[in-house]
């Protein structure tokens, strides 16, 4: 270290570093909140603060190691205080300690620059302190806002998080090369050289690597979009397979309808009679089903209902298909039919005679209703105001209902999940459609 400049105190350094810390906090998914958060926060000051200013007299050597076990008190009070894994509170505390590198030095810098090493009025040192910290804070606060998705969370991978390292290792090291040796052509020679480097290059740190956030949440966003539109699409098309299957079911249905009442004019016998009445009644229940008075929905209700059927799963509907009227086709298909997947797909984990699902389609009080209901066992954990994967893949799955409320929110709809006893009940809210004939079927 240089003898004749003086360092950052330990003291305003682990400030620095907590304030950092609680910046993200507030930003982020909480596990801890109210008292306990508070309380948390103010134990994680105390020790950090006894650290720094009991580990300031050791050795050169010593420096780098506790430097890393002042991130790691970082790590841990972000990772205690927010509902999120250990790579994401890893990636949150690389970029709080950068952020935390360049506050303390550039109010240090500002502090030396005008009081010229000094002794001053210790109120005056504090408002200074207390000033910096506060603006600086702030805006990072501010930047940071715009760029942390509202559930508070970003699944962070591995590799995001080892190149988030490498970049606050390697700013660090440019930032405090001074600090340990001159002879260096990357070292200033100079107090004000050395404030000037370890200041700008911690300030450019923070900034690749907000970049480098922003280029994650891009990159995060166009993902979610893609796979939403190839859900919207490939529900589209289950669509149209589905109505095909269907018309040509109903043709052949028609036929053999046809065909028994030819048999019932040649055949006099009365079992035969019977067994024909039989067949020809259950046409006429086939018939009646999912005629719910929307096309779209009607082919979509059948198709899953189908499957049901094979998978002795028990469908049933109450549903006003004509408040769908002004619905795109696409829209009630991915609504539809991702709903009605979700809960198919949880329902055949569960014995049977339990799965059961239902839906229903009304107007209540000027708005448009759309209710799904399937049996449920066990508890709902969700992931903000959504269902948390149960898969083990969460970045690449959970779109459907992304999707349903992308679909949704374009009619100005809200969408809730509740579980209710045993029954998890998946809710839609919109105002009454008019129809402005979106829905008519190519």
């Amino acid at each position: 270290m240089t003898d004749y400049l003086p360092n950052i105190p330990r003291l305003y350094t682990a400030l620095a570093e907590w304030s950092a810390c609680i910046i993200y906090i507030t930003l982020l998914r909480k596990s801890l909140i109210h008292w306990k958060l508070i309380i948390f926060s103010v134990v994680a000051l105390i020790v950090q603060s006894l650290f720094l200013v009991l580990t300031k007299d050791l050795s050169i050597a010593f420096w780098i190691p506790c430097m890393i076990v002042a991130i790691g008190m970082m790590f841990i009070l972000i990772y205690k205080s927010c509902d999120i894994d250990a790579k994401e509170a890893g990636y949150f505390s690389i970029r709080a300690f950068v952020a935390a590198e360049f506050v303390a030095s550039l109010e240090w810098q500002v502090h030396t620059f005008f009081f010229k090493g000094e002794q001053n009025s210790f109120f005056l040192e504090l408002i200074t302190l207390i000033g910096i910290y506060g603006i600086l804070f702030i805006i990072i606060w501010l930047l940071e806002k715009r760029h942390i998705p509202k559930i508070g969370k970003l699944n962070i991978r591995q590799s995001e998080l080892w190149s988030t390292v490498f970049i606050g290792a390697a700013v660090f090291g440019i930032s405090n090369l001074s600090f340990v040796t001159t002879k260096t052509p990357f070292s200033g020679q100079y107090a004000q050289e050395i404030f000037n480097i370890r200041t700008l290059v911690d300030l450019g740190g923070y900034s690749i690597l907000y970049a480098y956030h922003i280029q994650l949440n891009e990159l995060r966003v166009r993902h979610e979009l893609k796979a939403v539109q190839n859900i919207l699409q490939n529900q589209y098309a289950q669509y149209q397979q589905s109505k095909e299957s269907i018309d040509l079911i109903n043709y052949k249905y028609h036929d053999l309808k046809n065909q028994i009442i030819a048999l019932k004019a040649e055949e006099d016998d009365e079992k035969r009679n019977a067994y024909l009445t039989k067949m020809e009644n259950e046409i006429k229940s086939y018939e009646a089903q999912n005629r719910t008075g929307n096309q779209v929905l009607d082919t979509v209700l059948t198709t899953k209902n189908m499957y049901c059927i094979k998978n002795g799963i028990i469908l049933t509907c109450v549903a006003d298909g004509t408040l769908l009227s002004g619905m795109d086709v696409i829209d009630i298909c991915t609504i539809f039919g991702n709903a009605l997947d979700n809960a198919i797909e949880y329902e055949q984990k569960i014995e049977e005679g339990k799965r059961l699902i239902h839906v229903s389609v009304f107007a209540q009080k000027g708005f448009l209703m759309i209710r799904f209901e399937n049996y449920y066992e066990g508890k709902l954990k969700l992931d903000g105001d959504l269902p948390a994967t149960t898969k083990n893949d969460p970045l690449n799955h959970g779109y459907g209902l992304k999707s349903i409320r992308y679909a949704v929110q374009k009619y100005d709809g809200v969408v809730n999940v509740a579980q209710k006893d045993n029954w998890f009940e998946l809710k839609i809210l919109m105002p009454l459609l008019t129809n402005k004939g979106n829905n008519k079927i190519s």
